[in-house]
């Protein structure tokens, strides 16, 4: 999830490529996150709330697959430091304990589970309104 007061993954991708002086991806940097929007977040859990039938598994995502090389591009240019690729190897050293989930296709994932996003999208008629990581991330309250 993504929005003005985050202070998930990232904001800590924002803290380390300040603290080291570069943006990191892992490998080619193609490996894709999913991403939804807080506030689309919030709609999403009170349609669930009111309409899902019981028992129903839900994803939501407002973007499917990003690429973490994406990512990395906008925080270094926000931070005016490169985006450098590092080693699957290197990403625990460099990013801590989330290391080894940056080095993840998470969008391959969803795309694999039978009630995915547009699945939910098409259940409860939920339509994410809100920018997406990319372009939050360009709003520039993530560097303020």
């Amino acid at each position: 999830m993504h929005g003005e007061g985050d202070s998930g993954f990232v904001p800590m991708m924002i803290n380390i490529a300040r603290a080291k002086g570069f943006a990191a991806y892992i490998g080619d940097g193609s490996n894709r996150w999913p991403a939804v929007h807080r506030l689309d977040a919030a709609v999403l859990y009170r349609l669930a709330l009111e309409s899902a039938p019981a028992g129903s598994q839900l994803l939501g995502a407002g973007d499917q697959g990003i690429p973490l090389r994406e990512i990395a591009g906008v925080i270094g240019r926000h931070l005016n430091v490169p985006a450098v690729s590092i080693t699957a190897e290197e990403a625990a050293g460099h990013f801590g304990f989330p290391g080894a989930i940056a080095a993840l296709d998470l969008a391959s994932l969803y795309n694999n589970t039978a009630q995915a996003s547009p699945a939910t999208r098409e259940l409860l008629g939920w339509k994410p309104e809100q920018p997406g990581l990319l372009a939050d991330l360009e709003e520039g309250h993530y560097f303020a």
